[in-house]
């Protein structure tokens, strides 16, 4: 795999991304941060992937908040559970 520094994400798959953020802040807090029904309805990881999948907007706001979790956590802050979508 070649390294590609202007990219945070490259090597991480969508269903690492939310299965990690599933596995810190749950369905919940991950329903009140994104309003998407895939995750305030009944969630499972194979239901909301299909829906990010087709919905660009909606994989944004997951990425960035696992990005932002990533820089909170790799930072040591004190609680790295704490973010601002």
């Amino acid at each position: 795999m070649t390294n590609q520094p202007n990219d945070p994400l490259h090597g991480i798959t969508l269903k690492t991304i939310l299965t990690r953020l599933v596995e810190e802040y749950g369905w919940e807090e991950l329903g009140r941060s994104i309003n998407i029904r895939c995750f305030t309805h009944d969630p499972s990881i194979a239901s909301s992937l299909k829906f990010l999948r087709k919905t660009p907007w909606a994989r944004d706001k997951v990425e960035a908040i696992y990005l932002q979790w990533k820089i909170n956590d790799e930072s040591g802050r004190e609680d790295p559970k704490e973010f601002k979508p």
